[in-house]
């Protein structure tokens, strides 16, 4: 299949799953139901962008289409601030928090931690490995953190935190999703002016530079641009480990070819079809709430194992 035709295929089925969503069991003051529905809907499409493109971007980076930036502590570290601030400020004091404040704090404090993290990388930016074990071992030491934490709060505020380890699709905030908005465009044209470079980028370090790429500062600007993706996206809806692996499974297995200029746009579409549709399904046919996000790590973690498998597969046969 054609790349042109399948992109137009995959849009003209998220157009549909997008009317659907809209209209679909719409009953009573459609002044309400029409802004209350795109606003979720808005949300729904910034979290696949986010989610979709940067374990892509990942997944380019490191050569590995296993990994994503969730290797790297980020999920951790949101859950640990959600403790912390229930341990200081109690449940009802959580819960009172200022959206906005609460959303910028999570934001620079996951990007400071990324930054930091970053500085683990040598000057030629040619151990990447190590900068993924010292995340690996910060997400192990986040989670330990954490789970000390969440003994020591009172029984009674335990449900809180708990309620915070799971993504969830339903609280939207008009002025964060207008932020959030503002953001997702200015790094779509960013990463739309310099997708040539991530074609480049697949043959390797070594040919990259030998065909002109400042292969240091595009990769600590990848890695910049993922962190801050994963940020807005865990700090809007939560933690959401395997969707991203998920749907980049899926888009690397139908794409006719390896250039970005195809893989991104059909990683979005792919990942918005699976959110938007799956969450009509659950909210509006099945009459369930909460549910998607758990739907989705259980198929994104099967679909991890496999990917596993038939890699070490394909070793073990070569």
């Amino acid at each position: 299949m054609r790349t042109k035709p399948l992109l137009l295929l995959l849009s003209a089925l998220l157009g549909c799953v997008c009317l659907l969503f809209m209209l679909y069991n719409a009953k009573g003051n459609w002044d309400f139901i029409l802004p209350f529905r795109g606003k979720k809907l808005l949300l729904l499409l910034i979290v696949a962008y986010a989610i979709g493109v940067s374990t892509l971007l990942f997944q380019t980076l490191t050569n590995n289409p296993i990994l994503t930036p969730g290797i790297l502590g980020f999920d951790s570290l949101y859950l640990l601030i959600q403790s912390a601030l229930i341990f200081f400020f109690g449940g009802l004091g959580f819960t009172q928090l200022e959206p906005n404040i609460k959303f910028f704090f999570e934001t620079f404090l996951m990007l400071i931690g990324a930054l930091l993290l970053f500085k683990t990388l040598t000057k030629n930016n040619a151990d990447l490995t190590r900068m993924l074990l010292v995340g690996i071992i910060f997400g192990v030491l986040f989670r330990s953190l954490n789970n000390l934490l969440r003994r020591i709060i009172d029984p009674t505020e335990f449900a809180i935190a708990q309620g915070s380890s799971f993504a969830s699709f339903n609280t939207v905030n008009t002025n964060l999703l207008i932020l959030s908005s503002i953001i997702i465009v200015v790094c779509g044209l960013w990463l739309g002016y310099q997708q040539h470079k991530l074609d480049i980028l697949l043959l390797g370090r070594e040919r990259a530079i030998g065909l002109g790429l400042d292969y240091n500062r595009f990769t600590r600007q990848l890695l910049l641009y993922c962190a801050l993706l994963v940020s807005i996206s865990t700090a809007l809806v939560g933690p959401v480990l395997f969707f991203g692996l998920l749907v980049c499974a899926v888009a690397n297995s139908i794409a006719p070819t390896v250039y970005h200029n195809l893989r991104i746009p059909m990683t979005f579409l792919i990942a918005a079809i699976t959110l938007v549709g799956g969450q009509l399904l659950f909210e509006q046919v099945i009459g369930m709430q909460g549910v998607l996000s758990v739907i989705i790590e259980f198929i994104g973690g099967i679909v991890f194992i496999g990917l596993i498998l038939r890699k070490n597969t394909k070793e073990l046969c070569s």
